[in-house]
């Protein structure tokens, strides 16, 4: 496909920059990953309908990704288009208690707002620096809390391309997952309920959850937070930590001396540096404890 030029024809369709061979490790918090083909980052929901139109008019693989702090993206990149949920839908408002929010807004935006209005519920959202869409996407959440614990509704754009409205109870929420995953639903917009709450309360609260999470979790690299899924009444870190992993280390792709269950990019660490790292890790607890750790991150593109 000739990415030069469907990119120019994408362009007069929609209010939001498009770029070719678009490095990814610029839109992911761990910074790694190869280029995409097509990149969009949409200035409205309408430039998303556009742009998912165009894909599937001209037969062009579809990504969507939100701030990029749960991606690792392979070192060979992705083929075809990739559509960032971003700044062009990050408003956020206020109704009494009910916060409604664009999709590329962040947790800790989301927190803020409500912490600002005097509405709890959101503390947990604090430390997270996932977006909205990729909070929902996977139901994100901390010690203190989760996105199904607050969240009402999502506007998102269906199948058939129709802005469609879809209440919790059909988001089939379980940890770390919803139905979202895996399907062709673009999610856009977000509708929160919280409960009033004393702001000074909230702050004092926050920020001695954020004290705890600092003291706890790797600072100064890029990382993309926890790697492996919590297994049934135990923790990844745990089971890891146990394997003597902390400090092992692949090219610049290294286990956190300070949280196991995160690997940091030292510098020029590649995807292929992570997902060796990944295997031994997964070989040693396996053989130890015969537990099958599962990823929380989501691996995209190719070799």
């Amino acid at each position: 496909m000739n990415y030069t030029s469907l990119a120019g024809e994408l362009q007069s369709l929609v209010k939001g920059t498009v770029l070719v061979k678009e490095p990814m490790k610029k839109h992911t918090t761990w910074r790694i990953g190869g280029n995409a083909d097509l990149f969009i980052n949409p200035a409205d929901k309408e430039d998303v309908r556009q742009a998912v139109e165009f894909a599937r008019n001209n037969q062009i693989p579809l990504t969507v990704i939100g701030n990029g702090s749960n991606l690792l993206v392979k070192d060979g990149g992705i083929r075809g288009m990739v559509l960032k949920v971003g700044r062009g839908l990050a408003g956020i408002s206020l109704e009494g208690t009910t916060l409604k929010a664009g999709a590329g807004a962040l947790l800790p935006e989301l927190a803020a707002a409500a912490r600002q209005a005097g509405v709890g519920g959101f503390e947990f959202a604090a430390g997270i620096p996932g977006s909205l869409g990729g909070a929902v996407l996977m139901n994100a959440g901390a010690i203190n809390g989760c996105v199904a614990d607050v969240l009402v509704s999502v506007v998102a754009l269906d199948e058939e391309n129709r802005f469609i409205i879809l209440p919790k109870d059909e988001l089939n929420f379980s940890y770390r997952s919803s139905i979202l995953q895996g399907k062709p639903i673009v999610c856009l917009e977000t509708i929160w309920q919280g409960f009033p709450k004393k702001s000074e309360t909230i702050k004092e609260e926050t920020q001695q959850y954020l004290s705890k999470r600092k003291a706890a979790q790797p600072q100064g690299y890029p990382t993309a937070g926890s790697v492996f899924k919590n297994p049934d009444g135990d923790y990844a870190g745990r089971l890891i930590e146990a394997c003597a992993c902390k400090g092992l280390r692949v090219g610049d792709a290294e286990v956190s001396q300070k949280h196991a269950n995160w690997i940091v990019n030292l510098g020029q660490a590649t995807a292929q540096d992570v997902l060796t790292l990944i295997e031994k890790i997964k070989r040693q607890v396996q053989e130890r404890f015969g537990t099958t750790l599962h990823l929380e991150v989501r691996v995209l593109g190719e070799d």
